[in-house]
């Protein structure tokens, strides 16, 4: 398994059970949050087949079925996984990599990637948003959640546990421009400030894929 994923596998097993209790409320006292979740469950419409990327305790993967999404998580770490199953135990959930998706390509209606992409190096996610892209139906929507910034942060021990791990910042631009050259037309931005103990704002960007007719001229236009 290459690095950067064993790293976040490991801390996110170790943390599992400290994270979900720390943030057990989030959604609920975050109506910036709930209000873009169901914007973007009013796009891919009632009954829209969703994989929800790096899920951990499946938080927003519980929320998005209650809004009527056919939904399943995914997430590197079995132990968040375990807790996503308690939670939600009506929701399927299933151990793997963002990189090597269990779905057939075009097979889905919604992609949501809800800071998970914050341990990915930059250099990567050209390959992580193709492989987004790749797994969305012509016209299905993608979800993409950040913090925005230019320095990592450096986590180290959380709750004294024996792991350390960065969360890279990135601009919205920069995630924009890595989007529309996967094949992604931008649909909205959405920017808030930073509250109570953060340190940066969030990013929410909703993505649709490319026609498949628009796919093709891009690709004519290439050669």
């Amino acid at each position: 398994m290459t690095d950067f994923l064993s790293t976040t596998r490991t801390f996110y097993d170790a943390i599992a059970e400290d994270y979900s209790e720390r943030f057990r409320n989030e959604l609920a006292d975050r109506p910036l949050e709930r209000a873009v979740l169901g914007l973007y469950a009013e796009l891919v419409g009632a009954g829209g087949k969703v994989a929800d990327l790096g899920c951990g305790p499946g938080r927003s993967t519980g929320h998005l079925s209650r809004l009527g999404l056919d939904i399943a998580g995914l997430d590197l770490s079995e132990s968040m996984l375990a807790v996503a199953r308690r939670e939600n135990p009506a929701v399927p959930f299933h151990q793997g990599s963002m990189f090597d998706l269990p779905f057939a390509d075009g097979s889905l209606d919604g992609v949501l990637c809800w800071y998970s992409s914050i341990h990915t190096p930059a250099a990567e996610l050209p390959r992580l948003f193709t492989g987004f892209r790749d797994a969305l139906a012509p016209g299905g929507h993608l979800l993409l959640a950040f913090q925005v910034g230019d320095e990592p942060r450096h986590y180290d021990q959380p709750w004294g546990h024996p792991v350390a791990i960065d969360f890279l910042r990135r601009r919205p631009e920069f995630m924009e421009d890595l989007l529309k050259r996967s094949g992604f037309t931008m649909l909205s931005r959405t920017v808030r400030e930073a509250t109570g103990e953060e340190k940066t704002p969030h990013a929410f960007l909703i993505a649709e894929r490319a026609e498949a007719s628009e796919d093709a001229e891009d690709t004519e236009s290439a050669e």
